[in-house]
């Protein structure tokens, strides 16, 4: 499936996850950090949106550690970063 399909599923994926605040969250990273991505990186999130949303927002806060094949560094500290949710 070529990237932008890809892309665009996933954008779908990232803001319809069933809180506001997930969706802020999850969708706001993936608007923020998306144009930026490769192959690996669309591999990763793929796998990600498939997590239950309590576990990713999780992960941003530094509440929990996302499991072992999810664990990559920089994406996990730009999450961490919240500097991609839009403040009203």
């Amino acid at each position: 499936m070529p990237h932008t399909d890809r892309l665009k599923r996933l954008k779908f994926r990232a803001w319809h996850r069933g809180t506001r605040e997930a969706d802020y969250m999850i969708g706001g990273f993936f608007d923020r950090y998306s144009p930026e991505w490769g192959e690996a990186e669309i591999a990763w999130y793929e796998i990600v949106v498939e997590e239950d949303d309590v576990d990713i927002m999780a992960w941003a806060l530094g509440t929990g550690h996302p499991p072992a094949h999810l664990d990559n560094p920089p994406l996990i500290a730009a999450m961490r970063r919240l500097d991609y949710i839009p403040l009203p």
